[in-house]
């Protein structure tokens, strides 16, 4: 056996000692646990597919990492060069749905709560948007549980109504 098969060989015994901390390393950069393993398993072809250029004395694991990290970037480069839009996107990243519609919602809603008289949109803001219970509501409102109930019914009703959605 020569010389370089024995590195070769005490090489590759290192480098499955060392998975373990790839695939640690590999958490660094990708959240989804398959899309670590599938960084690893892509630094490890490459590491011994040019195992021949590992030149030894120097840090098997510095170098394992340094393939892991040029292989991340040139991944990220690859996606980001992708074309938005296209129906079998490779990176299996989906498209973000367009955020005016949601914008003009939000504003359409803001206009409805501003119309409701204060002691109803008081009402809606403690039970609905906050989380109050109807108790904690009539405490700070000053009034009976069932007048908050009944404020915060026909808060609701009006609201519906002016966005145009209440049925009758």
């Amino acid at each position: 056996m020569s010389e370089s098969q024995l590195n070769g060989d005490l090489a590759r015994a290192d480098i499955v000692r060392l998975i373990p901390a790839l695939r640690a390393f590999a958490r660094t950069f990708c959240r989804n646990p398959t899309d670590a393993d599938d960084l690893v398993q892509e630094t490890l072809m490459k590491a011994l597919a040019n195992l021949d250029k590992f030149e030894p004395g120097t840090k098997l694991k510095s170098w394992l990492f340094t393939i892991m990290r040029n292989t991340f970037y040139t991944r990220a480069k690859v996606l980001g060069r992708e074309a938005p839009g296209i129906e079998e996107n490779v990176s299996g990243d989906t498209a973000v749905a367009a955020s005016q519609e949601m914008a003009a919602r939000a504003r359409e809603v803001q206009r409805a709560l501003q119309k409701l008289p204060p002691h109803y949109r008081e009402v809606l803001t403690l039970v609905a948007i906050l989380g109050e219970s109807y108790e904690t509501a009539a405490e700070i409102c000053d009034c009976a549980v069932g007048t908050v109930k009944s404020r915060l019914n026909r808060a609701r009703h009006q609201i519906l109504q002016e966005l145009g959605e209440e049925t009758t």
